[in-house]
Order: structure tokens, then sequence, then C-alpha cells
């Protein structure tokens, strides 16, 4: 399973005793993620879950603690971080960042419905709206800086036709950028896996970690790209209609945004290619990795290329 930094009960109930949680119940590892290890922990107080971080550091992780602390104030269901005695969210563990926060109900979908779309939309554009006030900001780590050095990275590994393809699009979407687009908080990783559901309702949006400041339309078409998607890597226009229609109810699209859904689109799609070539390819040392096949992103790239959108507009 993903857990790189193994912790003991004891060494767990130890850390603990600097939090008003109670005692140690039940410790168990999270097999998915391939960026931090993860524990679920049951004590006395109730259910939370522990991360211990592997790349982010003590200096860069206070951005994403203080957001969630943030949206869960403004009525967004995700973790919210438990300050330690000394009413500090992030600590020490086996010599990594750690930090321990709420656990939410529900669970993630493999299928989802046009209803469940429809509310993971809706929720999304009440994150953005929420996150206006937020005041820190994180410039996007994974935009186009990073875009073109992993492209470089991962290129040797590819036959002569990705590495023709990455090539071309790296540099299509430098000349095409989103900057001039709405730009706010986004999580950047809404994926399926990182949303909980209670019934029919969204009992969290968990997994922070890649949030930062970008086009909001990028964090939609993110999104889309995996709630709205067919195993034809071809966007199922049912599906899409309903998330992006609540989606527009809750934060209204600009006709700048409508203007680049093609290109946005892209966008998402190139970034998860390449960060899955990268895992693949170039993985960091770890007990397993659950790396994903990068093909999934290539083939949705290659179909929003040929569709230039397709029938489904923005608004």
């Amino acid at each position: 399973m993903a857990v790189f930094t193994r912790v003991t009960a004891a060494e767990f109930s130890s850390w603990l005793s600097h939090y008003s949680l109670g005692t140690l119940l039940e410790l168990e590892g999270i097999a998915s993620g391939i960026e931090n290890t993860n524990y679920f922990v049951t004590t006395s107080n109730g259910r939370f879950v522990l991360t211990l971080f592997e790349k982010l550091t003590a200096q860069e992780l206070p951005f994403y603690l203080n957001l969630m602390a943030h949206l869960a104030r403004h009525g967004i269901p995700c973790p919210s971080p438990v300050a330690d005695r000394d009413n500090n969210f992030l600590g020490t563990l086996n010599g990594k960042p750690a930090c321990i926060v709420s656990r939410l109900s529900g669970k993630s979908l493999i299928q989802p419905e046009a209803a469940h779309c429809a509310a993971v939309g809706a929720m999304l554009g009440q994150m953005h709206v929420a996150g206006q006030g937020f005041a820190e900001s994180m410039p996007n780590p994974r935009g186009a800086a990073w875009r073109a050095t992993t492209a470089r990275q991962v290129q040797p590994f590819l036959n002569t036709q990705d590495a023709e393809l990455l090539q071309s699009e790296v540099a299509f979407h430098a000349a095409h950028s989103l900057a001039g687009l709405p730009q706010g908080v986004v999580h950047a990783d809404l994926f399926r896996d990182n949303v909980l559901f209670d019934g029919e309702r969204v009992g969290g949006l968990i997994d922070f970690y890649f949030a930062c400041n970008d086009s909001l339309l990028y964090d939609v078409v993110i999104t889309v790209n995996d709630w709205c998607m067919g195993s034809d890597a071809k966007l199922d226009a049912i599906r899409a209609r309903a998330l992006l229609d609540a989606y527009h109810a809750a934060r209204p699209f600009s006709a700048q945004e409508a203007a680049m859904w093609p290109i946005a689109l892209r966008a998402a799609a190139l970034r998860f290619w390449i960060s899955r070539l990268f895992d693949l390819h170039l993985p960091r040392d770890g007990e397993l990795i659950n790396a994903h096949n990068p093909d999934q992103f290539k083939r949705i790239l290659q179909q929003h290329i040929a569709a230039n959108g397709g029938a489904i507009n923005l608004v």
C-alpha cells in the first residue's frame, strides 16, 4: 500500500498526547494515494485521518491547512485540521511533517450518475465562491514551467509518436494560457476518489494537497475530465451538462471562460498525462506506489484535440 513512512501504535500514541483527542483505539494504513502517507485513526473521542507529508515541506503546508480550516468555517464539507495543545495544526512525526484532520462521512463512487455530477458541480462552485475570501495564495506548482520541465524528463521513455504529441501540446498551451480567466483557489485534483458521497449528498471533499491559485475553469475541467468521462475517453454529454449547469448556478461562467473551454479541457488532460508518465517511469522509493496508467489521459487528450470542445458548450 502507499505508506511510505511506517508509524506504530506506540509512536502515534506518543504523538497524540500533544492533542486533546483521547486515547488511540485503532490505527490503519490507507492504501490509496501516491503523494503522502495516510492512516485512518480512531480514538476514544472520534474518527480522524493522520497524514505524513512525503513531498511538501513544513514551510509549504500552512497554506493547505489554513485553506481547509477556512473552507470548513464557510460550510464546505472538507477535512478540518485539528490544532494541538499549543494551537498548531502542523507537527512532526517520525521525521515528517504531520497533521490530523476530521474524518468525513461517506464513500467515493466508481460509476457516478448525472445526479452525482450535479452535486459535485454545485459543491465545486460553492467552494470557489467561499475561496474568494481566503487571503493566502499559492501559485500552481504544476503550471506551465512544471509541464515543460517534466515533459523533458519523461520524453526519453516515449515512442516517437507520443513524444511528438507531448512536445506539441506543451508548446500549444504555452501559447494559449488560461491566466486571463477568473482566478481563485482551486482544488486541482477533484477526482472521484476525492469526493465522499453520503447517499445523494456530498459528504466531503478531501485531499487538498494539490490546491493552489489558478484559473477557476481549470478546476472545473479537471473535475469534468474524471466525473463525466466515458470508457471511450469521450465526454458523456448528460453527466457533463449536469455538472456544468449546477456549477454555473453557484458561480456563473464568464464569456471568456466559455471561449476557452476546449483549450482548458486539453490543458487539464495534459497535466495528468504528464504526471502519470512521471509516476510510472520515475517513481520515488516507497513500499508500493499505486501508479495510474498514463494512457488513459493520453486518450482523453487526443479526443479533446479531435473534438475541439465537441457538442458540449460551457453554458
